[in-house]
């Protein structure tokens, strides 16, 4: 499986441009973006290879206890349902399609709606570096193509990163739901939490960044912004500047930072909430605040906004910055402990005491607490999951491993005639599970 991998790697990094070209067009993300999003992907399958090999030659041993020798490997599950989101459908299907396949599962690929052009290259790779009917692919409408497959029975592991709604939907389809295992990237709706001796500079440019980066179409995006009022004002009027600096224009143009939306529906729906927000208070700060040209939308600061606007509870997945002042601390715990939303949160402040008090509270809510600095998901040697609703299961390049895997073991007693029989099948490689081999 591995030499099927490598492979396949050699293959993609002679279509790296093809595919950066093809993000760019179908999803509208710029060129340096795209670019990040296929060259992350090759070192992903390069570093997931490498964790191949090391967990193989990890597992190269016999236990013995009790008068029981044993010996103990990860073994593939079955058939796994993969399927990656609009906004990286490159990058998120690989982080669950490589480690599948190198574990030793069947996958079956389901493209997004879009986001599909770039996978097209891919095709004849697939066909070329791994055995007919390891890699199976599925396009079409996810609610006509979906239910019916789900329904079968055969899936053993459904790998989703999309909504909790339709996750929620398609688990409910397969008839027997206890024997499913789920790896689930869901919504976020991470905030920012700028304190008053905070580098006004750095959080500035994290939180511009955070937010905004992709049009703010990540999951791991900064999607609300909480200022203590004795530092709001002047990071207000800082960030408001750097955000009306940004460059809109086309994803292959020099410099482009905000780019048209790639989803029909996204510019209605942003409206709606900016509408939202404006009946019950709050204002467009910046000077090209809620324009728009077809999917074209510039992004929006919203001030200040409050509990009972869709935009401080809803993941708006868009150019859309919403800004509440804070006061008190416990405002920022009443605000993690209602929403169902857990993934990341990011903290800007230079004082180890408010760090240290925050950090305490906050790993008990979100699963990834970054200090000054924006959310996300890398390096892909970290964990990457979520509290509530925002994850189940976690993706790193070893967790992946493990997710799409069980240890299956052999086991017998401890005498001659069993020592005997095993020591023969390793010294003949007779068996492809009992092995001593290292990996290099």
């Amino acid at each position: 499986r591995i030499q099927c991998m490598e492979k396949f790697l050699a293959g993609l990094k002679a279509k790296r441009d093809e595919i950066v070209t093809l993000l760019q067009w179908e999803i509208c993300k710029n060129s340096a973006d795209s670019q990040k999003e296929v060259d992350r992907t090759i070192i992903y399958i390069q570093d997931t290879i490498k964790e191949a090999k090391a967990l193989h030659n990890r597992e190269s041993t016999f236990t013995n206890d009790s008068g029981v020798f044993a010996h103990t490997r990860r073994a593939p599950i079955g058939v796994v349902l993969c399927l990656g989101p609009f906004n990286y459908p490159f990058n998120e299907t690989y982080t669950t399609l490589i480690p599948a396949i190198l574990m030793g599962n069947t996958v079956v690929m389901k493209l997004p709606r879009t986001g599909v052009l770039c996978h097209f290259p891919t095709f004849d790779l697939f066909k070329d570096c791994f055995p007919k009917g390891v890699v199976n692919v599925v396009s079409g409408s996810g609610r006509e193509t979906l239910p019916p497959i789900m329904a079968t029975g055969k899936i053993d592991i459904f790998a989703f990163i999309g909504t909790s709604s339709a996750a929620d939907s398609l688990q409910k389809e397969h008839p027997k739901p206890h024997r499913l295992r789920v790896v689930l990237g869901l919504e976020a709706k991470n905030p920012a939490i700028v304190l008053p001796d905070a580098n006004l500079e750095v959080a500035v440019r994290e939180c511009l960044l955070g937010s905004l980066s992709f049009n703010g179409q990540r999951c791991t995006a900064i999607k609300i912004i909480f200022l203590h009022k004795d530092i709001s004002e002047k990071f207000r009027a800082r960030f408001i500047e750097e955000v009306d600096k940004l460059k809109m224009g086309l994803p292959w143009e020099a410099g482009v930072a905000i780019t048209p939306l790639p989803e029909a529906n996204k510019p209605n729906y942003l409206t709606e909430l900016i509408t939202d927000a404006e009946a019950k208070g709050a204002k467009i700060v910046n000077k090209r605040g809620g324009k728009q040209d077809r999917t074209f939308v510039a992004p929006t600061v919203l001030f200040p906004v409050d509990k009972t606007m869709r935009v401080y509870h809803e993941e708006q997945f868009g150019p859309l910055v919403p800004i509440k002042n804070f006061e008190k601390i416990e405002e920022i715990y009443e605000y993690l402990d209602s929403s169902p939303y857990g993934q990341q949160a990011a903290i800007f402040t230079r004082d180890p005491n408010a760090a240290s008090t925050l950090v305490d509270v906050l790993v008990n809510q979100v699963s990834r607490v970054n200090l000054n600095s924006q959310c996300q998901r890398g390096p892909d040697s970290l964990p990457f999951t979520g509290r509530k609703d925002s994850a189940y299961g976690t993706l790193s390049v070893g967790d992946a491993l493990r997710s799409f895997s069980i240890r299956s073991l052999v086991a017998a007693k401890d005498e001659k005639e069993s020592q005997e029989l095993v020591s023969t099948i390793v010294a003949e490689h007779k068996s492809n599970f009992l092995r001593l081999d290292y990996l290099f």
